[in-house]
């Protein structure tokens, strides 16, 4: 591997620390509504998709799902981060022959809290004996230089959702293909675990069971037992998965000759096979709403979801 000259690696290192403090600037996001009663967990669902809005109700019935964890951890080869809130929600099409079509809203299916990366740079890529990352080694005593956040990212529509395998224990519940954004000073603002075209593909399924209740409501969310939308809730499981493999990591510090790619790779394990990585959801709050008896308003069941949505909105 050939070595960068001094001053090629100093001009790197600035221009690295400029994009990395341009990037820890973030990124607008879309205001999320608040809505009523029952559809208060349903914040995101993408009740105005085509798919959703043309299901009839008779051989295709209209779901939301969403589901939620406060807390939990993912491991990712050498390295286990703790992470803060996930939410899941997608929209589901529950066809006659028993297979499900799943919907993703428009910002994306996975939204989660930034977590922390232990140890940061240093523990991520130091020691080395690549000069290159040597040099970045050396300048980590500042905290902010060392601190690595991992975002973890939607990349597409989740798949083979499966509404039995949420009651049940050791049933893959549904597919979520994401990836993970490190971010930090020298590793730029494209460094990424997984990629919209090799992602980490999530299986979760339930490690304990869920309690298990319905609701019935009005279209706008508000109690009635005798209303014409249900909701099931599925509360309390420890959600995990094992399953998924991890691909290396790419586009770290402008991707200068792989360099910053390799280091990250070596130190952390990185790519790791199936069954040496694992995420666990704590005290996981699911919720599955839809229409009590969808047959009673066919052909038009996805246009009513829609217009008792809007209604439930403050």
């Amino acid at each position: 591997m050939p070595l960068v000259p001094a001053r090629t690696r100093l001009a790197t290192l600035s221009a690295l620390t400029a994009l990395g403090a341009f990037a820890s600037m973030g990124t607008a996001t879309a205001a999320v509504p608040e809505l009523n009663g029952s559809w208060a967990p349903f914040t995101r669902c993408p009740v105005d998709a085509p798919a959703m809005l043309a299901a009839d109700g008779l051989d295709k019935a209209p779901q939301c799902v969403s589901s939620a964890s406060a807390s939990g951890s993912i491991k990712l080869g050498n390295t286990t981060v703790v992470t803060g809130r996930t939410n899941l929600q997608i929209g589901v099409v529950q066809n006659a022959d028993g297979t499900s079509t799943v919907v993703a809203p428009a910002e994306g299916s996975l939204i989660a809290d930034s977590a922390t990366v232990p140890g940061g740079l240093l523990g991520l890529m130091c020691p080395s004996d690549i000069p290159f990352i040597t040099d970045i080694c050396r300048q980590l005593s500042d905290a902010r230089l060392n601190k690595i956040t991992a975002t973890v990212e939607s990349v597409g529509t989740p798949s083979n959702f499966d509404q039995i395998a949420g009651v049940l224990t050791d049933m893959p519940i549904v597919n979520i293909p994401v990836r993970i954004h490190l971010q930090n000073p020298f590793l730029g603002s494209n460094c990424y675990i997984g990629t919209k075209s090799n992602p980490i593909v999530l299986r979760p399924s339930n490690l304990t069971a869920p309690s298990f209740a319905v609701d019935r409501s009005n279209g706008d969310g508000s109690p009635n037992e005798e209303g014409d939308m249900s909701r099931l809730n599925l509360l309390g499981s420890t959600q995990v998965d094992t399953t998924f493999a991890v691909p290396g990591a790419s586009g770290c510090g402008l991707g200068l000759f792989g360099l910053i790619d390799g280091a990250v790779n070596l130190k952390t394990g990185l790519p790791s096979a199936a069954g040496k990585n694992r995420l666990t959801l704590d005290n996981t709050q699911t919720y599955l709403t839809g229409l009590y008896a969808p047959g009673v308003v066919a052909p038009d069941a996805g246009k009513v979801m829609a217009r008792n949505w809007h209604s439930a909105v403050n």
